[in-house]
């Protein structure tokens, strides 16, 4: 048919129709281990409310009464995570994050600990999780200088040695913990020790749940394949201002 011939009212309505979205921005099926405390909870909300994945699940260890608008539960047996019934997922997020007791939702939810870490991989490599992302919290400046941009423990070798397209590990600071004494000793012991705090560079100072969310989220939205470990400080020079994804792409080799 000429150019000439096309109806004008055609036209004009297909320029007013909304643009569909591209397929990729809802494929997928996100899966987030520990959706607990300050960060599990930002890295939920953001993440699966960004709507580049078509389903999202957390998982729990009872029905979630009051719900999660768009995001499903998979509720985890009472038996060694090996014994668990495969699920399907893409992506998945692994944080480690204590509860808030005083969130109801959350005491519904699964929390991982640092020893699931190696069966946990397994489970989700199995259940077919290419890109995997995992939120390391750890005490402020104890980490070792060798270890904080590459695989710290035996654990996270066997996580990578899964065979993931892409394993994110973020070690993002966390504020110290407050631990009870039995004595006076113990506490004076621990004061003496806390001047130290104050000795830590603000680059491994803890950063809000939020700016990590974030980092993960674009690191997720652009990391190539292979094994990327953000160091603390990575993740703090991210934190600041609005150079979130400038400095995710220089660490990711993108820039």
């Amino acid at each position: 048919m000429p150019p000439d011939s096309i109806d004008p009212l055609q036209a004009l309505q297909a320029a007013n129709r909304p643009a569909r979205p591209a397929a990729a921005a809802t494929t997928g099926t996100l899966l987030i281990a520990g959706a607990t405390g300050a960060l599990g909870q930002e890295l939920l909300r953001r993440l699966a409310g960004s709507h580049r994945y078509a389903h999202a699940r957390v998982l729990a260890r009872e029905p979630i009464r009051d719900g999660l608008r768009g995001v499903e539960t998979y509720l985890c047996p009472d038996l060694p995570i090996a014994q668990w019934p495969l699920t399907s997922a893409d992506t998945a997020v692994i944080a480690f994050d204590s509860p808030r007791l005083y969130h109801d939702r959350e005491r519904a939810l699964w929390v991982p600990q640092p020893a699931d870490l190696p069966e946990l991989s397994r489970w989700l490599r199995a259940s077919g999780v290419r890109t995997l992302a995992i939120v390391q919290p750890h005490d402020q400046g104890k980490l070792p200088e060798a270890l904080k941009r590459g695989l710290a423990s035996l654990d996270e070798q066997a996580v990578v040695a899964n065979g993931f397209d892409r394993v994110i590990l973020v070690r993002s600071a966390r504020k110290p913990l407050n631990a009870k004494f039995a004595n006076p000793a113990e506490r004076l012991a621990a004061w003496m020790l806390s001047i130290v705090r104050f000795m830590v560079p603000s680059s491994e100072q803890p950063v809000r749940a939020s700016k990590v969310a974030e980092l993960v989220d674009v690191s997720l939205r652009i990391a190539p394949p292979g094994v990327h470990v953000a160091a603390p400080e990575m993740v703090w020079e991210a934190s600041q201002g609005q150079q979130m994804q400038a400095v995710a792409e220089r660490w990711l080799g993108r820039s």
